[in-house]
């Protein structure tokens, strides 16, 4: 083989360069300028082990044949160009003389994730949405919320280019926040006050400024665009290195809630969400929303139609108020409408009996207890543990941890009772104590202001049978455990998570997407409780748990601020689009996604399409696009009056062209809504027709065949049924037929189905839901 000269000077220069000492070998990442490849290798893996094999030929440590030679670990050629080896100094030193070089860094440990939630969603930074988009670098998500804490570390500026010159916001001074607190993450801030100011005069308002007093912005800001921080954890719990969806997304913050005040109004909302349209952020992300009110009335939704008109993805959170129907809140067809699920990372205090048994059971007790080989007990007259006094008669001076039982039944309080059996625990004088629940809504709970674990009824059996069977039963418990991709069957809609249908148009399923919401670490300001520890102590966090379709919207915002990034000459609809119909309706056991509560089968009102999917949403196939135009055209279907048009649409129906108007938006969703008799009869016939426009933004030609899911007393049809494409950009029409007839006997029975439209001889599958759904729901009027 004919080395280039640059091999040639290198074996030169190490076959007479003086011998030097054997150093240990370390593994380093090696990054190389992939332009200077020498052309006579055929590929960069080539290139790279030849670079290894000829200095495993040249360096002195070839000449001790018990020395281990130089290993090539991984090639790569994604989120940079080089490889990673095992190499001594001496071979290192070779290496920096070798084509290309660029530079080499030894290799670091790398702790469990914090903010996990990137991992779970399969965000990769070799392959898919993260390098493409540059990790969302130069995109700005506009957050309107309580502020943010700008001293957290999730929000240094570290590694990111000059600000946008397209931005024109301002960093507003104020009370403990000057302009230097904003750099080139948090590009900007703004605050909005007057209207709560207005609505509480006897509240004297004394901090002004976009600093978070609150905790919930800074944690959501983390979440959706929250810089690389190292050595992060909640008191312990989920150690490793927290980063947000889009590490290089500018965070734009606009505060509108105010602690002091207690409440948030429509006016300063708007406020901010006005300014950050003109301020020029590319996402409006909140984790907020009005309650049941109609569109007309909904201040959010009308400055969420002004953002679309301009361009601007709204995401909101579906609130917590579920699981009952028409609770979601956020839901106008052009917000993009987030419903909460969990993940597969749990956090843990594991319990070892003195039989050697060992259960794994919920815990967020925030310090290092010691509790070893700890008396434990079951009492039948206290095990509610919700009265202090019980507990006080129970308690012996040889009886540590007592057992407790939680509610039998599903109510509406059983988080609350949890919450009395913690306070009621604490306000003993046992040591620690075991809480047996099955409510999913306990085994997220952060109550643990004294040592306890959460287990199930199962393990709850196993532990009193070793009391009832052992003479002097212990037990040990272990706090501050983390533990991932160990719960199956995973993700599972949050059981608060807001269900749809929206009752401010019922028209279009919602929500639009769920995402994780579920015990999701992210930045806490540290002088903002985190958590209560006995009857009087509050600890403080820079990194703090929270729980929430609030944490699930950010995940969403950041994910569209990538797609925004690789796609910049998407509408805010396209993005949604992708987002939908590369969604995953299945758990992690290749199943339905269930309920937490109930472990039932959702339906598109609790997780519209599915689970998001960042990576597939980055190359969708088709989109389901619709214009601004569109949506007018939807607003003059709606039977609003003069009045009402004018308070969304800005201007009256004259000055709109309404000639085509339709409650047939192109959305990529359906949703068909029958006649209920409340006699019992049988239903009239439902016949429900759908025109579909998707484009191909896939790389050229493609041809796509329509697989349908078919609800229950239910039959569709589409037409075509194949959809060919010529190139890319090309529009492809199509109609779905619903025709549907229940059964008197049914009582608000919804059906669904979807369909998938799949790329032949491709890799695409782009799917959308189906409902039907009675068109007079459980709720009654506004």
């Amino acid at each position: 083989m004919e080395w280039p000269n640059n091999y040639s000077f290198l074996v030169f220069f190490f076959l007479f360069a003086p011998l030097l000492c054997l150093a240990e070998r370390s593994t380093y990442i090696v990054h190389l300028d992939k332009s200077l490849m020498p052309k006579i290798f055929a590929t960069h893996h080539h290139w790279h082990s030849s670079t290894i094999e000829s200095i495993k030929i040249i360096t002195p440590a070839s000449l001790n044949s018990h020395h281990p030679a130089p290993k090539l670990l991984y090639s790569y050629d994604n989120v940079f160009h080089g490889f990673s080896a095992v190499l001594s100094q001496n071979e290192l030193e070779a290496l920096k003389k070798s084509p290309g070089f660029v530079s080499a860094h030894k290799d670091v440990p790398i702790e469990l994730h914090t903010t996990h939630t990137p991992e779970f969603l399969k965000l990769n930074p070799s392959s898919g949405l993260w390098p493409a988009s540059n990790f969302g670098q130069d995109v700005i998500i506009g957050l309107v919320d309580t502020g943010i804490w700008p001293e957290s570390p999730s929000f240094r500026d570290d590694g990111m280019p000059e600000i946008p010159k397209r931005w024109k916001g301002i960093c507003r001074e104020g009370t403990d926040f000057n302009s230097s607190l904003c750099n080139r993450k948090i590009i900007g801030v703004n605050y909005f006050y007057k209207g709560a100011v207005a609505e509480n005069t006897h509240v004297n308002l004394t901090t002004f400024s976009a600093r978070d007093s609150w905790g919930h912005g800074t944690h959501i800001a983390s979440i959706a665009a929250g810089n690389y921080v190292q050595g992060v954890s909640y008191f312990g719990y989920g150690k490793g290195t927290a980063k947000g969806v889009a590490p290089r997304a500018r965070l734009a913050i606009y505060k509108v809630s105010w602690r002091e005040l207690g409440s948030i109004t429509s006016s300063d909302m708007i406020a901010g969400m006005d300014q950050a349209v003109a301020d020029g952020v590319d996402i409006i992300s909140m984790s907020s929303g009005s309650a049941h009110v109609p569109l007309y009335r909904d201040d959010i939704a009308i400055g969420a139609f002004g953002a679309m008109m301009k361009g601007i993805l709204v995401t909101g959170s579906a609130g917590n108020r579920g699981p009952d129907f028409g609770t979601l809140v956020n839901g106008a067809p052009w917000i993009m409408t987030v419903g909460s699920a969990s993940t597969d990372r749990t956090f843990a205090g594991t319990l070892t009996l003195g039989n050697g048994q060992k259960i794994r059971g919920w815990s967020l007790f925030p310090l290092r207890a010691i509790i070893k080989d700890t008396t434990l007990a079951y009492n039948k007259t206290a095990s509610s543990c919700n009265s202090t006094e019980l507990l006080s008669d129970a308690y012996a001076p040889f009886i540590q941890v007592i057992v407790c039982d939680g509610p039998e039944d599903f109510s509406s309080d059983l988080a609350i009772g949890f919450s009395f059996q913690m306070n009621s625990v604490t306000d003993t004088r046992f040591l620690a104590a075991i809480y047996i629940s099955s409510d999913p809504r306990t085994l997220t709970s952060k109550s643990f202001h004294s040592p306890g674990v959460v287990i199930g009824r199962k393990e709850g059996k196993q532990v009193k049978d070793y009391i009832r069977k052992t003479e002097h039963p212990t037990v040990t418990i272990h706090f501050q455990e983390t533990y991932e991709d160990v719960i199956t069957p995973t993700p599972k809609l949050a059981y608060s998570s807001g269900r749809g249908p929206a009752r401010s148009y019922v028209g279009i399923s919602k929500p639009d997407i769920i995402a994780p919401g579920v015990s999701v670490v992210g930045a806490w300001p540290p002088e903002v409780d985190a958590i209560r520890v006995g009857t009087s102590m509050f600890l403080g966090s820079d990194y703090n748990i929270e729980s929430g379709s609030s944490m699930a919207s950010p995940h969403v915002s950041g994910i569209a601020a990538m797609l925004k990034s690789v796609h910049p000459d998407w509408s805010p609809s396209a993005i949604k689009s992708a987002i939908m119909t590369t969604a995953n309706p299945l758990d992690n056991t290749q199943k339905r996604i269930t309920v937490a509560t109930t472990n039932e089968p959702t339906t598109p009102y609790g997780i519209g399409p599915g689970l998001i999917d960042p990576n597939r949403a980055l190359d969708p196939g088709l989109i389901y696009d619709a214009t601004p135009q569109d949506y007018v055209n939807l607003l003059c279907s709606m039977n609003f009056t003069e009045d009402e048009f004018k308070t969304i649409a800005r201007s009256a129906t004259n000055h709109h062209n309404c000639s085509n108007a339709s409650d047939d938006l192109n959305y990529p969703s359906f949703t068909a809504l029958y006649e209920f008799d409340r006699d019992g009869n049988n239903y009239p016939l439902l016949v429900k027709k759908f025109t579909r426009t998707v484009t191909n933004v896939g790389s050229g030609a493609a041809r796509y065949k329509a697989l349908v899911e078919v609800p229950k007393n239910t039959s569709i049809s589409v037409s075509p049924q194949v959809l060919t494409f010529g190139k890319k950009y090309e529009k492809k029409s199509y109609t779905l037929t619903i025709r549907y007839r229940g059964e008197g006997h049914e009582s608000y029975v919804f059906n669904y189905g979807s369909i998938t439209w799949v790329e032949q001889n491709g890799k695409h599958t782009v799917r959308s839901p189906i409902s039907v759904s009675p068109i007079i729901l459980p709720w009654g009027e506004f």
